[in-house]
């Protein structure tokens, strides 16, 4: 089984170092800083009081690879048109993209039935560019919980958490999904094989849509975004447009929005992703977590009022401090400007 990981940055570096650990055959694509420090040093990764070093096959060029069983994507979302091309090496008749990033993957409606069957959603796939050269009929599905962090060039830290649930677009348990989910668990994590992967990406997203772009406009932390009564209610607002676009799709909640922001809440002073990618002078990912669920609205006839508005506000917070390129919030700021 061949396997190359394509961002080999915190999650990416940290299932690289776990697979070779578990005698997977593992090619990592980085660049700069890190790429060097790993050709030098090889990978490291700090989880509990251990240190795990491996010296893995690692690349800026896809070519010198050939192609793979599985390619895993742990690239930001929004990065992933950007390396179409270069991916192209290693996909062969028989690969599979295992789709590890955040927010709603390009292949979504691929095998999902209803009146949106086949559709390509422009805010996270412009052009419809990763339906056409990655193919939908490659995906497989992965949401990732863990949280890691770079702490230095070649050097990986593990903060919590080991499980990436995985699924077909179709629902179906096929030979290859199987034996993914069973080198996770020879590398020590869990990834339990669903037959209904879009729930999971869900549910994940569901606290993303909303705590994401408040703790950016505020500089929070997710006890305090839970804690505070405006903020509290104002990502429940959120989060209701959300599930009855979801659940117009079919989607099922397996919690409540009260449970699910406590969930958050006792996640304690936790800094989301785009506010760190914020303090970090960083691009955010605003498209796959907030503008997509807009989209999806839009093509379900559901009103997000609470959603524009904050959309509308952190788009245009993070386009001032050259932290976003998107379309996302254009319209919205002008007609406030209007008003």
């Amino acid at each position: 089984m061949r396997i190359c990981i394509y961002g080999a940055g915190a999650i990416g570096g940290y299932l690289g170092v776990e697979f070779m650990r578990a005698g997977a055959d593992v090619s990592l694509v980085a660049r700069g800083a890190h790429l060097a420090a790993m050709r030098q040093n090889g990978l490291k990764l700090l989880i509990g009081d251990e240190e795990r070093v491996v010296h893995p096959r690692c690349t800026d060029d896809p070519t010198e690879l050939g192609e793979q069983d599985f390619v895993i994507v742990c690239l930001k979302a929004h990065s992933i048109t950007g390396v179409i091309e270069r991916m192209q090496p290693l996909l062969g008749q028989r690969t599979r993209i295992v789709t590890a990033v955040n927010g709603i993957p390009y292949w979504y409606f691929y095998k999902h039935g209803g009146r949106h069957e086949g559709s390509a959603l422009e805010s996270i796939d412009p052009g419809g560019r990763q339906w056409k050269e990655l193919g939908p009929e490659r995906a497989i599905g992965c949401v990732v919980y863990p949280a890691t962090e770079i702490e230095a060039p070649g050097v990986i830290r593990h903060v919590y958490g080991n499980n990436f649930p995985l699924g077909e677009p179709s629902g179906e348990i096929t030979p290859e999904v199987e034996s993914l989910s069973a080198l996770f668990a020879a590398a020590g994590m869990k990834a339990p094989v669903l037959d209904r992967i879009r729930d999971e990406i869900w549910l994940k997203l569901w606290g993303n849509v909303c705590f994401n772009p408040i703790s950016a406009l505020t500089h929070a932390t997710l006890d305090v975004i839970c804690s505070n009564p405006g903020t509290r209610a104002l990502s429940k607002a959120i989060m209701l447009e959300a599930q009855a676009i979801a659940e117009s799709l079919g989607v099922k909640f397996r919690v409540d929005v009260e449970r699910r922001i406590e969930g958050a809440r006792k996640v304690g002073a936790h800094k989301t992703s785009m506010l760190q990618d914020l303090e970090r002078g960083r691009l955010v990912e605003i498209d796959p977590l907030i503008t997509v669920v807009q989209e999806m609205g839009r093509m379900t006839g559901i009103a997000t009022p609470a959603l524009d508005a904050v959309l509308a506000l952190v788009a245009q917070r993070t386009r001032l401090a050259g932290l976003y390129d998107g379309a996302a919030g254009v319209a919205e700021t002008k007609s406030l400007a209007v008003a």
